[in-house]
């Protein structure tokens, strides 16, 4: 299945689910401990793909017992560590952290492309991601660079550049990933293998004492982050990656901030303000330096 739809559309509806998952994730952390929160996303996502994929694993179940190995690393950086944990980090860090750590992925997979495949970063490419991660920080910090010199790394930090380095090994991998296998074959393999991985711990963390909500906002919210950020954008950013490769398609990650400002407005009543716009235009032209190169 492929989605007949421009790559740079998809990375930017992808990064709108993931914005809308940071924002959710940031609003019930109260209702919902972190690695809950991340076995009972991908218990959904699960449930609803795999009525879609059990067609594609059945013909593809030889691709799948060959390249279980890979899959398994797949589904441990893309599925079980990432977010579990970005979600273990933000119960003890800022918001504000968070997202600024997030912004160095795009370096990060330039870095790995350029170190461990060769692959060249001209100049324009280069510039892109610098304007664009200038255009992050103006958003996070408030166009206030007293802000940046007065933020303090703590344990949650380094749980959100664990998750970092996570996401980023995830995308530069893509390049190598199955040919033969659909994707859904490919996803759902990916999904199962970072859920038996997070089973024993999510156990850990009941016997610990932590509990999940049922309430309406708790249960309405998992399922969101089971169907837009989980199955949807994850099939949307593969595709993407493979079509335009990691580095272009990691440079969108730096929206992430932005669609975070408009949905903080719309739904949590937050103000925009001209740090916003600025921010906003410099990740634009960073994007399009980058894409047209």
């Amino acid at each position: 299945m492929r989605i007949k739809a421009s790559p740079y559309l998809l990375l930017v509806l992808t990064t709108l689910f993931w914005a809308g998952n940071f924002v959710l994730g940031r609003g019930v952390k109260a209702s919902i401990p972190p690695i809950g929160m991340a076995f009972w996303r991908w218990t959904i996502a699960l449930a609803i793909l795999l009525p879609f994929a059990i067609p594609h694993l059945r013909r593809d179940w030889p691709q799948v017992r060959a390249n279980w190995k890979a899959l398994v690393i797949y589904g441990i950086l893309g599925v079980s560590c990432f977010n579990t944990f970005v979600y273990i980090g933000l119960h003890s860090t800022t918001a504000i952290n968070a997202l600024l750590m997030n912004s160095i992925i795009p370096v990060l997979i330039v870095l790995l492309s350029r170190l461990l495949a060769y692959a060249p970063v001209t100049r324009r490419q280069a510039a892109g991601i610098l304007l664009s991660l200038v255009g992050v920080v103006t958003i996070i910090c408030r166009a206030d660079i007293g802000m940046l010199m007065s933020m303090e790394i703590n344990r949650g930090d380094l749980w959100v550049l664990l998750a970092v380095i996570s996401w980023a090994f995830y995308t530069f991998l893509l390049r190598k990933r199955p040919a033969a296998l659909h994707p859904l074959s490919f996803l759902a393999s990916i999904v199962i293998a970072g859920l038996c991985l997070l089973a024993p711990f999510y156990g850990w963390e009941i016997a610990m004492g932590a509990r999940v909500g049922t309430d309406m906002v708790t249960c309405g919210s998992i399922l969101y982050m089971g169907l837009f950020p989980s199955v949807l954008a994850f099939i949307f950013w593969n595709q993407a990656v493979g079509e335009v490769g990691p580095n272009k398609a990691g440079l969108f990650l730096h929206l992430m901030p932005v669609f975070g400002a408009i949905l903080s407005y719309i739904f949590l009543g937050e103000s925009l303000h001209f740090f916003h716009l600025a921010g906003m235009g410099l990740i634009f032209s960073g994007i399009y330096l980058t894409t047209t190169a």
